[in-house]
């Protein structure tokens, strides 16, 4: 919400501006004020409820959306990856390698390794000198058919070709050029190219003719036009819609200043009446709440809390510590009857000291099963006797 102050002071009207501008500024100030004022206290309003709206509902709804996404499209497809697909993964290529590429690389190792030396030995020591035998072979043989078909095929008609059908070409070349290129050459250059240019010359001064007419009736369309229309029709943008769209240039101009305007004086009233309504909430509602709150209920539940809780909290406390201790000394009570059966029995070594259960308050003792406890040790500090005792 634009409800601050501005930073400085209004600008100074510019200079030159004429009474017509005041006298437009002024009203079109207070009809847009009278009508911006309530469109910006909604504005406001619904800028607020909006706020209001995303902290309470669509925020906490949102975080609820992504994490039921997240328990329902995220969660279970990575726990399904981490613990399904990638053991399975890891599974399927430890059998893969045990089943398919350990057995691969022996019989590669062991079969094809040695087939494969034994099939190139085969090659370089037996296969190649049979093969350049062969070659040798082929090669005359190939060379003997290549002479038979030179000479049965190719040399007659290469004789053909240079001997008959080269010079029967030139000769047809020449009959050519001086029977139909010179008589044509000569035929363009004396009868065709002069005729040309006279027709050249013909169609020039025709189009010169069509043009000088084609431009006169130009001219005198553009002087009727000039004349008819576009004279007045300057004459109506100079004289008329200029000054028109200048008015009107400056309602806009004014109207727009006096609707920011209008916006920022809009925004201090709706905060002065947000505000007032604030502080009206406040001590209607917020004020008496607390008060009850803090000269009623906090009392009251202090009370309650010293007198009613606070008792049976201890009560149950104390009730607690009863029931361990009963139950510490049952246990060790069971400890000592089953070690003594197990004794009686069996046999064993002396008994384990037992921690005896002690009174709230005070540490365990440590005791011997089967042994009474008895009065402390004497000590320097410390006598039995009546007369020393302290």
């Amino acid at each position: 919400m634009d409800l601050e102050k501005p930073a400085g002071p209004p600008a100074a009207a510019p200079a030159g501006e004429g009474c017509l501008i005041v006298a437009i500024r002024i009203p079109v100030r207070i009809v847009v004020l009278v009508l911006v004022v309530p469109v910006r206290m909604v504005w406001d309003v619904l800028v607020v409820a909006g706020r209001f709206l995303n902290d309470t509902l669509l925020r906490p709804l949102g975080r609820a959306l992504l994490w039921m996404g997240r328990a329902v499209f995220v969660w279970p497809f990575v726990g399904l990856w981490r613990y399904v697909l990638v053991p399975s993964g890891k599974g399927v290529a430890w059998l893969g390698k045990v089943l398919v590429v350990l057995p691969a690389i022996a019989f590669y190792r062991h079969v094809l390794t040695p087939l494969g030396h034994g099939v190139v030995w085969l090659y370089a020591r037996v296969l190649t000198p049979i093969g350049r035998v062969l070659a040798a072979i082929g090669a005359g043989v190939w060379t003997g058919v290549l002479w038979l078909g030179r000479a049965v095929f190719v040399w007659p008609f290469v004789g053909l070709w240079r001997y008959a059908l080269v010079p029967l070409g030139k000769g047809v070349v020449w009959l050519g050029r001086y029977l139909v290129v010179v008589p044509s050459a000569w035929l363009y250059r004396w009868i065709l190219t002069p005729v040309g240019r006279a027709v050249a010359w013909c169609a020039k001064g025709l189009v010169r003719l069509v043009t000088t007419i084609v431009a006169g009736i130009g001219t005198g369309l553009y002087w009727i036009t000039r004349i008819l229309l576009v004279l007045p029709a300057l004459a109506v943008w100079r004289w008329v819609l200029v000054p028109v769209g200048r008015v009107l240039a400056v309602v806009a101009r004014e109207a727009g200043a006096a609707l920011g305007h209008a916006w920022r004086v809009a925004g201090h009233i709706s905060l002065a009446v947000g505000r007032f309504l604030g502080t009206l909430f406040w001590r209607v509602f917020v004020e008496p709440v607390r008060w009850v709150y803090r000269s009623v209920l906090t009392p009251v539940g202090h009370v309650v809390r010293d007198t009613v809780l606070r008792p049976l909290g201890n009560a149950a406390r104390a009730a607690g510590r009863a029931t361990r201790q009963a139950l510490a000394a049952a246990r060790a009570s069971a400890r000592r009857a089953r070690a003594d059966f197990r004794r009686t029995l069996l046999g064993g070594p002396a008994a384990e000291p037992v921690r005896e259960p002690a009174p709230a308050g005070r540490k365990p003792q440590l005791t011997h099963r089967r042994e009474p406890t008895g009065p402390e040790a004497r000590t320097l500090g410390g006598s039995t006797t009546a007369l020393t005792k302290d």
